[in-house]
């Protein structure tokens, strides 16, 4: 295993991550939508019929059936493979940050810590994809990446060379029931919903993952990215809002209707932290060392 080539596991690690990039396909278009991600199996949307397991194979599929369903013959959604393909490369990504990148893809994989910072960062990057997909359009964090979280970094932390079993539970339980605790503080204050309990959970499986530090890290990161992106969003989507709301409540008053309501234009906070958190895995302390750096000259 010490003498196989980088280049293989990079391989190794793009077919894996396509193969969980089908079923993230499956947790973004199911989970919303309340259907079991177990049960009925994988079918046709359009006449309800079984999809046999060759035809289920991640990109390859697709392409052997040239993007049309074998049952009915209808165009099936580019996103599937596109979807599949961003995990695959995210899978590899993995393991190519985890070795320090490099260009000499034919050395092996030695350091035993690299095998715990792959299975990490394969964890952080690809659990991006659902939790920004199915978070900004629908507010809801998928459970099978925030508790999954958890249970992957418990389980994560018995690789040698990443965090201890223990730094995992606690970063879990700290990271989680910190932002829990600050959220209900905000909500007492601002007498509104201030953290979704999503986030809560979000937010621990990454104190699993990364430890109390790189959760609050994390958090830090993923507030400032939040704020950089939604003053600006939202005062550019509800001034749109308002002149809609205006030309609407001047169509009612001609046609004595009531004016629907707009959203609110409000992102949630989910895919922020999802980008935030294997960035900071991987470089976060350099990130705190050019930042103190930059603020006490030193």
């Amino acid at each position: 295993m010490q003498e196989i080539p980088l280049w293989y596991w990079l391989i190794v690690f793009f077919g894996l991550g396509a193969c969980v990039g089908s079923f993230y396909n499956v947790i973004v278009y199911r989970m919303p939508r309340g259907i079991s991600l177990i049960n009925p199996p994988s079918h046709c949307p359009l006449c309800k019929k079984r999809i046999p397991i060759y035809y289920n194979l991640p990109i390859v599929g697709w392409l052997w059936l040239r993007g049309k369903s074998a049952c009915c013959k209808q165009p099936i959604s580019i996103i599937y493979p596109i979807g599949e393909s961003l995990c695959g490369l995210l899978g590899a990504l993995a393991l190519y940050s985890a070795s320090g990148f490099g260009t000499d893809l034919t050395r092996p994989v030695l350091a035993p810590e690299t095998w715990a910072n792959a299975a990490a960062m394969f964890w952080l990057l690809l659990g991006a994809y659902p939790v920004c997909a199915v978070d900004y359009k629908y507010k809801l964090i998928p459970d099978s990446i925030s508790v999954g979280g958890i249970v992957a970094g418990l389980l994560i932390s018995l690789v040698p060379g990443g965090i201890t079993p223990l730094q995992s539970l606690l970063g879990a339980v700290l990271a989680g029931g910190g932002l829990y605790l600050l959220g209900w503080v905000a909500t007492k204050v601002l007498k509104k919903e201030a953290m979704g309990f999503g986030d809560v959970k979000l937010l621990a499986g990454y104190g699993a993952l990364m430890g109390v530090t790189g959760a609050v890290e994390t958090l830090l990161v993923a507030a400032m990215l939040g704020v950089l992106v939604m003053v600006p969003y939202g005062m550019i989507k509800n001034k749109v809002a308002s002149r809609k709301a205006n030309d609407a409540a001047s169509d009612a008053a001609k046609n004595d209707s009531l004016p629907e309501n707009e959203e609110d234009g409000q992102i949630p906070f989910g895919p922020f932290l999802a980008i935030a958190a294997p960035v900071m895995y991987l470089w976060g302390q350099a990130i705190l060392d050019a930042y103190f750096k930059f603020v006490l000259g030193e």
